[in-house]
């Protein structure tokens, strides 16, 4: 899978005085809509697809990588869920001064995702806050993002809100675009506790009757 690259906080923080425009719908692709503010600007560099724009109070980005060709279809729950927890230590690695927050689970549509609040410090006091929302498909990586100075955390709620509310999915997309089975599937840790309870069992076993012939034979 390829590495997703954020846009710098700098760079994100470049607003624009005195903007203020409606949004309006834009197809990131024939599954996802999201409404951005009408001066969006949209780059393509090596299938990656970014859209971003200023809002009154922060700026907006919207990412669609597409996953590999070779990239095989998730089978569980649980492989979505590691691929989504990898995504989120990539993005907060990406910056020595990050931290991930209130990471946590959170649906779109009938599709499971990760949201959590990234904050970057430059290392003399000046803290930006990222909001991200992260979804998983077998086709792509979407990244919905919203940046914006701590000074403003207070401020930017619904903002936010009506930002996150306008991320739309086909209506067609369900569980199985992100992986193929309902099973949860067993989990590492406990297929090793259940060969060890199988060993132990063969192992009583074999002593109990290596026993009997023993006390058989005196």
């Amino acid at each position: 899978m390829k590495k997703i690259f954020l846009i710098s906080a700098a760079f994100m923080l470049s607003a624009f005085a005195g903007f203020s425009q409606d949004l309006k719908p834009v197809a990131i692709d024939s599954s996802v809509t999201v409404s951005l503010p009408e001066a969006y600007k949209k780059t393509d560099t090596l299938g990656q697809q970014i859209y971003s724009s200023n809002a009154p109070l922060g700026y907006v980005v919207v990412l669609r990588t597409a996953n590999a060709k070779n990239t095989p279809p998730l089978k569980h729950e649980r492989d979505l869920d590691k691929v989504l927890s990898d995504n989120v230590k990539n993005i907060q690695s990406e910056n020595n001064y990050a931290s991930a927050q209130f990471v946590r689970d959170t649906t779109i549509g009938k599709l499971k995702a990760k949201t959590f609040t990234l904050q970057t410090d430059n290392g003399g006091g000046d803290i930006q806050l990222r909001n991200i929302v992260l979804l998983y498909t077998n086709a792509a990586t979407y990244i919905f993002e919203y940046a914006y100075p701590n000074a403003r955390k207070e401020m930017v709620a619904g903002e936010y809100k009506t930002f996150v509310s306008s991320i739309k999915l086909a209506p067609t997309l369900d569980r199985h675009d992100q992986y193929l089975s309902n099973s949860k599937g067993f989990p590492t840790t406990l297929v090793i506790v259940a060969l060890g309870v199988i060993m132990l069992i063969i192992i009583g076993v074999f002593w109990y009757r290596q026993r009997q012939r023993n006390l058989e034979l005196e």
